[in-house]
């Protein structure tokens, strides 16, 4: 894991409170959940309720397929607590089609439909297509001066210039920084540990590895509100190793008063829970006196014996 971390740091005083971490998946709901996670719950057909009261923020893919009706919003934003973060992608219209540009219409019509949610908006999430390369710095830098200030934005690259340690990634991150955006970390190291074999899972595990990126981890906080995409695989091993770099970067970034977004996959995302629950412990194993708060599987039996 490379660090290219801004090389001026203020940290606050060890005896302010350290601002939260958000620690999220990317769905709310999964039909293996009620039986296993949610089993303590009462039964409901609003997994939201109860995925709000286990995680803090989820990462919402499916504002990127297509917008939500006005109603699903009203109920999202009553399904969660004060201190819950949605983060919700850009639509594909604006970063894949349009790739930024004529796309203001698009963009207000998406940020007025999740208007409703005020306070609990925490990121929008703009992931870019490979295709997205230096030559188009220009529109995203119009693209973010154009987006209302109360706006926190995350932005995702793929193209591989971006991660060469050259000018091209130097500019990407200078504008970042310029424009308060963040800079999403994708990290797929996990996923991408091991060879294959030929079971049914190692068929899931390598449909997942051909629609991940494999791109370097250069880890850098533009602004506030670093994003962290950790993708694991199925080997606890695997994942530990991987997600133990992750501890004091985290914790790094809370100590100059940052709030960093963590999101866990896995190639079954039912499976994401003990991912999460997998960093908690290493996080919390490290830095006890500044815990990050238990998911219910804590005190469940293992994940092997629950499915």
């Amino acid at each position: 894991m490379t660090n290219t971390n801004n090389p001026t740091v203020t940290k606050l005083s060890t005896s302010s409170p350290l601002p939260k971490v958000f620690i999220g998946l990317p769905q709310w709901q999964h039909s293996h959940w009620p039986k296993t996670w949610f089993a303590n719950y009462p039964k409901s057909d609003n997994q939201l309720v109860h995925y709000a009261k286990e995680c803090n923020t989820v990462e919402g893919n499916t504002t990127f397929y297509s917008l939500p009706h006005s109603d699903a919003v009203s109920r999202w934003q009553q399904s969660v607590g004060s201190d819950f973060s949605f983060t919700f992608k850009f639509n594909q219209q604006i970063t894949h089609v349009h790739q930024l540009l004529h796309c203001e219409d698009e963009v207000n019509e998406q940020l007025h439909m999740l208007a409703p949610l005020e306070h609990k908006l925490g990121v929008m999430l703009l992931q870019l297509p490979a295709s997205f390369g230096p030559e188009k710095l220009e529109r995203l830098a119009a693209f973010l001066h154009l987006l209302p200030q109360h706006i926190t934005v995350a932005v995702e690259v793929r193209h591989l210039a971006f991660f060469g340690k050259g000018d091209e990634e130097k500019q990407l991150n200078q504008l970042l920084i310029e424009y308060n955006a963040n800079r999403i970390i994708m990290d797929t190291r996990a996923l991408f540990t091991g060879a294959d074999t030929n079971s049914s899972d190692s068929a899931l595990l390598r449909e997942v590895r051909n629609k991940k990126p494999r791109v370097p981890v250069n880890v850098i906080a533009t602004a506030n509100n670093p994003v962290v995409r950790f993708v694991g695989n199925d080997n606890d091993e695997d994942n530990i190793a991987c997600l133990t770099p992750w501890v004091n970067k985290i914790h790094q970034w809370r100590l100059e008063g940052k709030s960093p977004y963590f999101f866990c996959h896995r190639p079954d995302n039912k499976d994401a829970p003990w991912l999460a629950q997998q960093f908690i412990d290493l996080y919390n194993n490290k830095h006890g006196d500044a815990a990050i708060p238990n998911l219910a599987i804590k005190a469940q039996p293992s994940q092997n014996a629950l499915f």
